[in-house]
This record gives structure tokens, C-alpha cells and sequence, in this order.
């Protein structure tokens, strides 16, 4: 009788994604006991895995068992089977891969693991899928760090953030990423949550720049400092409500992304550093640095806000405008106090 009751009320949780975070969340919702349906673009990636027990192409580490999971690449089909669904991958691919479903997500539980903001239309994800898929606010969940893919794959205790407009949602979802290596908390800040996801990314570019400038740890600690202030003023010009910007999602999502050797927007901003041309530092990359399209995006919205944003400005002049790096943090170092 118990049996029969648990796997009815047995959490059925979708995955749009492919990479390393997705694969990073596809084993904390397995180890949480989930039932896990995950699309994959490329049905040949499927046939791989399900061979191969992992992610053929990330984090092939981390095994499976296949029986737990319902691998796909009929995104409709995942919509279906899935009460709430997980996106977990680049914000420039979205549109794209959400053309090819006709299940309405009004009734889904929208969660977004995606660092970005949506190209061109410079939305928040959330954002987003309210205003093209009807979802409401109180149904979409921000999901954030500091967190690495590679640390969940090594099992390191790993902190998540969990905000939406309804506590209770936020709570629910917090609750299926939960596992012996992981802690999580909730906010109803979902604008300051996602905004800082962007904001963090430039702010790694900016370090790797620096790094690859050959600046050292004194600089550094001096350029994320300013760093949180610059987040600080825009997400509160944004969506002034109390907040706490030292929070570890907004700080120590920063910190991470800016430090760690895990941080592909560090190693792309190092890359440009070092005299790559942006177009190079991509195809060198293989992954997308969400950075890259995040400060355009975080450009463009601020002409509205006019907040001052001297790190923001410099890493778009030099992957935009084409301006030196050298003379950018020449001007930028400054700017800072």
C-alpha cells in the first residue's frame, strides 16, 4: 500500500538540456529519488548514453543508471510527462528549442537554470516565459548558486537558491535538489536572483581579462569588490526592494564564478586577456560563456536605468566595440576604489 502511494506522488521532473549543468541537476534529482525525464537534442548523444551509462560529451564521470531516466529528444512529449520542467541550457538557444513544442507550459512548474538573458529582446528567462508562455511569476522558479557543475559531479557540499514570487513553489522544487551534497535555501527575489546570474558572468569576463593582463590577486580583490557595489546599484535600480547583496547568491555566486578554475566565463574573459579575438575564444571553448551575451543584454536595459557601471562598460567595449583590453582596464583601474 505504501509502495502503490509513493509512486503516485512520485515527483515527475523534466530536463531540457544537455550539458554539464544539466547533467549536474539530472543527479541531484535522481539522487533526491525523482523521476526524471531529460531531453537531448541529438538523438545520437541518446543512443550514446544509454550505452555508455553518462553524458558522452560532459561530465562523463558521473554514471547513471539508466532505468531511472526517460531520455528523449521529443520535447513534447517530455512536456507531457513532466509536472515541472528544468532549462538548463544557453539562453541564445532557447527560442530555437522551445519553437519545436506545442504543450502549453500554463500549468508547468518553470524552472530556469539558465544564466542569460534572453538575446535581443534583453528579458530575464523569467521574464520571458511569462510574457510569450503565459506562465505566471508564482510558477517560475530562479535557480543559482554558487554552485559548479564539476563540484556536484565530485560530490563537494554545494549551496543552491531557489526564488520565485510563491515561497511554497519555491520550497517544493528546493526540496527535489536536495542530497547528501547539497543545502539549499529560498528567496522571493526573483529579479535580483536572476539579474545577478547575468551580472556575475560579465564580472568573471572582467577578471579573466584582467588575469590574462597579467594583474594580480591585489587588483582582483579590488575589482569584485566594486563588482557586488556595481550589482548592487543596478539590481536595486531594477527592482527596489530590501535585499541582502552579501547573501551567498548573490556574493558567493559572484566569487565563484569570478575565482574558480571551473568558471568558463573567467577562462573566456582570460582568454581575450591574452590577445584572443572573441570569435577565436569561442571556438577554442567549445561551451558558451553566457557573459558574452549577458553584458550586451545588461547594456542595453541600462540605458534605461543609467546606473553607473564602469566593469559592465569595460568588458562591452572590449568584446563589442572592439576596444584594446589593455587600454579598457587601463581606464577601469581608474574608476575603482
Amino acid at each position: 500500500m505504501n509502495t502503490t502511494r509513493q509512486k503516485k506522488t512520485r515527483p515527475r521532473v523534466g530536463i531540457v538540456g544537455g550539458g554539464s549543468w544539466a547533467t549536474a541537476i539530472a543527479k541531484m534529482l535522481t539522487e533526491s529519488g525523482a523521476r526524471v525525464n531529460w531531453f537531448m537534442r541529438k538523438p545520437e548523444t541518446i543512443d550514446a548514453f544509454k550505452i555508455l551509462h553518462h553524458n558522452p560529451r560532459y561530465l562523463t564521470e558521473v554514471a547513471f543508471d539508466v532505468s531511472k531516466l526517460n531520455l528523449t529528444d521529443d520535447l513534447d512529449r517530455l512536456a507531457r510527462m513532466s509536472d515541472t520542467i528544468v532549462f538548463a541550457i544557453p539562453s541564445a538557444f532557447l527560442k530555437n528549442v522551445l519553437s519545436r513544442s506545442r504543450v502549453s507550459l500554463q500549468e508547468k512548474t518553470v524552472v530556469s537554470a539558465i544564466k542569460g538573458l534572453i538575446p535581443d529582446d534583453h528579458l530575464t528567462i523569467g521574464e520571458f516565459f511569462n510574457r510569450e508562455y503565459d506562465v505566471p511569476f508564482n510558477r517560475i522558479v530562479i535557480l543559482s548558486g554558487p554552485c559548479h557543475a564539476e563540484e556536484i559531479a565530485l560530490e563537494r557540499l554545494s549551496y543552491l537558491t531557489f526564488s520565485s514570487r510563491d515561497l511554497e513553489t519555491a520550497r517544493d522544487v528546493a526540496r527535489l535538489f536536495e542530497c547528501h551534497y547539497t543545502r539549499t535555501t529560498i528567496s522571493d527575489d526573483i529579479y535580483g536572483t536572476e539579474y545577478g546570474t547575468v551580472l556575475k558572468n560579465v564580472f568573471a569576463i572582467a577578471a579573466g581579462i584582467c588575469h590574462g593582463l597579467r594583474y594580480g590577486d591585489n587588483f582582483q580583490s579590488v575589482l569584485i569588490a566594486n563588482a557586488l557595489q556595481e550589482m548592487d546599484r543596478f539590481v536595486h535600480a531594477v527592482d527596489p526592494i530590501p535585499r541582502d547583496i552579501k547573501h551567498s547568491a548573490y556574493l558567493g555566486d559572484l566569487l565563484v564564478t569570478a575565482y574558480s578554475q571551473f568558471s568558463r566565463n573567467r577562462t573566456f574573459g582570460t582568454m581575450i586577456g591574452k590577445g584572443y579575438s572573441v570569435k577565436s575564444a569561442q571556438l577554442e571553448m567549445l561551451m558558451i560563456a553566457e557573459g558574452y551575451y549577458g553584458v550586451k543584454g545588461i547594456h542595453e536595459i541600462n540605458k534605461q536605468y543609467r546606473v553607473h557601471m564602469p566593469i559592465t562598460n569595460a568588458v562591452y567595449n572590449i568584446l563589442y566595440e572592439r576596444i584594446s583590453p589593455v587600454i579598457e582596464a587601463r581606464l577601469l583601474t581608474e574608476e575603482l576604489r
